[in-house]
């Protein structure tokens, strides 16, 4: 339920399960945090789902079994953010839950008009992942974080632009090709030249 793609040097992973709006089993997220270990070796990486929904996060009924709380959803969000090319979720709708930790670990966020933005931990009775509260306040701060966390607002895709959680909105049809063309000068560079800028970036 994890393709992946290969196109001169750009890595793309899906998800593809969107009849479960794309909820993540635990053999799934395994085989996208090998992915993202091994995507060390592309140019760059991109993150999309097929369908209506991105991610709406843990598959209901192995969440129930201990998945909201495993420790590989945090093993996935930071081999993303290990990756020394650069990473874009292209998110091709709503954002839910746990896999918002995979989105928030890329360099580049996209996302179609439609898409919604919400991480309901507090309702559920859930601690988030360790490292989503410290990446999501880098990008849109500590009251608004508090705003989806604590006070488990759904954001919509206007705001979270206007907050800084996604980069750009984009119709379904331009999502993956607008992925491609921000990602062709860094796959044009050489990798260590790359690697370098990122963490410049990053720093």
């Amino acid at each position: 339920m994890i393709e992946l793609s290969k196109n001169d040097g750009i890595w793309v992973a899906t998800i593809n399960r969107p009849d479960k709006a794309n909820s993540l089993t635990l053999e799934m997220l395994s085989e996208l945090t090998q992915i993202a270990k091994d995507a060390k070796a592309a140019d760059a990486f991109i993150l999309t789902g097929n369908g209506k929904v991105f991610s709406a996060g843990a598959d209901l009924e192995e969440a129930r079994a201990g998945l909201a709380v495993s420790p590989i959803w945090e093993e996935l969000s930071g081999a993303i953010a290990a990756l020394p090319c650069m990473s874009i979720a292209a998110l091709n709708g709503t954002l839910a839950g746990g896999a918002m930790g995979m989105a928030l670990a890329c360099d580049i966020r996209l996302a179609v008009p439609s898409a919604k933005f919400f991480y309901p931990v507090m309702k559920l009775g859930f601690l988030p992942q360790p490292s989503d509260p410290a990446r999501m306040r880098a990008l849109i701060g500590p009251a608004r974080t508090k705003l989806v966390l604590m006070g488990g607002q759904k954001i919509l895709t206007d705001e979270a632009l206007s907050f800084g959680l996604i980069d750009r909105i984009c119709d379904l049809e331009s999502l993956l090709p607008s992925a491609y063309d921000i990602a062709q000068d860094s796959v044009a560079a050489k990798p260590d030249l790359r690697a370098q800028i990122k963490a410049l970036c990053s720093d």
